[in-house]
């Protein structure tokens, strides 16, 4: 059973948001009236919505010494039998805390690990996998900044997917995904095992931090490129490092100005990270654990190709679909994730 106390406590706290916002607060509260009674809304609906199922259940076992109601009684009792454990559940999960970053655009970063121009080819899979993966859900999934290796594999990239729910969705994918296949610029059709680092950032806004010019240096110079048409000749490529953590990031497409812009929003992305996750030091230890150093050895998902087989390690899951998996059919995974990790919620929250 849900704690009934719990949800008079909630139920009150909503009521006494909305008498504020009534009686006309001062405008510096209504900002932050609003935003709580929003976040509340939705469990107060859900707290009602079972009060009432459970009315009902009363109302019907006490129909069965009535006669002339008893057929009745005997006909809804089972549907709310039920549906009362699902509303109770759907309940649990809507009390649990939110992560306020779950509604914000993603900062993607993808870099191969352990395995040469292996591993690079692989990089520009998993991308490709995601560019797919966003367009199935209308996310807008821009690349950022890319550098590709000799192959045509991926130095490293980063990109930004604006949508609905994104950071809720690819959270998941933060860490080191390890490839197990026969390698193009493999000869005598061994199976080699490569593997490539996904990072997953919430989008920063300049609300969320500041960052004074004091704390960074930004310094231009030419971009390298692979020769030919591709050199840029010009000193438009942007590095920023930001002095205090040492953290450094480049940018190096066409536009000087635009550079500056790519460079400041992912350090922006990194540094609200870590601000996360010093507020959080459970999530730190987590997400170090997932995201590693990319060698072979510290994986979260494994892509068997000559199988047709991927497992997420996390959660024991196999799926005998890679190819699905690779063209973006990625929800079946993210959905099992996301059930595992409310459950552990639950779990901690005692609910």
């Amino acid at each position: 059973m849900v704690p009934f106390d719990r949800l008079a406590q909630i139920t009150q706290r909503f009521e006494f948001l909305e008498a504020q916002l009534n009686a006309g607060a001062s405008p510096a509260q209504i900002a932050a009236l609003s935003r709580e009674y929003s976040a509340l809304k939705p469990v107060v609906d859900q707290i009602a919505a079972y009060r009432r199922a459970l009315d009902d259940m009363r109302d019907a076992e006490g129909w069965l010494s009535d006669p002339e109601m008893k057929a009745l009684a005997e006909e809804e009792l089972p549907r709310l039998r039920a549906r009362i454990p699902e509303i109770e559940q759907e309940l649990r999960l809507a009390l649990l805390p939110k992560d306020a970053a779950d509604a914000r655009p993603a900062i993607l970063e993808i870099r191969p690990g352990t395995g040469g121009d292996e591993a690079a080819l692989f990089a520009g899979d998993l991308l490709r996998m995601y560019q797919r993966y966003a367009e199935t859900k209308g996310w807008r999934f821009e690349v950022l900044e890319q550098q590709i290796s000799d192959l045509g594999g991926i130095k490293s990239v980063t990109a930004h997917v604006q949508g609905e729910g994104v950071f809720a969705r690819l959270k998941y994918e933060a860490g080191t995904h390890r490839v197990q296949r026969v390698p193009e610029t493999e000869a005598q059709g061994r199976i080699h095992t490569s593997a490539a680092t996904v990072a997953v950032l919430p989008e920063a806004e300049e609300v969320d931090l500041e960052i004074p010019a004091s704390d960074i240096r930004i310094d231009t110079m030419r971009a390298s490129g692979a020769g030919g048409q591709h050199v840029n000749t010009t000193d438009s490529a942007v590095r920023i490092t930001h002095l205090p953590t040492g953290m450094i990031v480049t940018s190096s497409e066409k536009s000087q100005h635009r550079n500056r812009e790519i460079a400041m929003q992912v350090l922006r992305a990194r540094l609200f990270e870590l601000e996360r996750e010093r507020i959080d030091a459970a999530r730190s230890a987590d997400r170090k654990a997932q995201v590693g150093s990319g060698d072979r050895s510290e994986r979260i998902r494994t892509y068997n190709f000559p199988q047709g087989r991927m497992t997420d390690h996390r959660i024991n899951l196999t799926l005998y679909a890679l190819a699905q998996v690779m063209a973006g059919d990625l929800d079946a995974i993210i959905d099992a994730l996301q059930a595992e990790d409310q459950a552990q919620k639950l779990a901690e929250a005692g609910l």
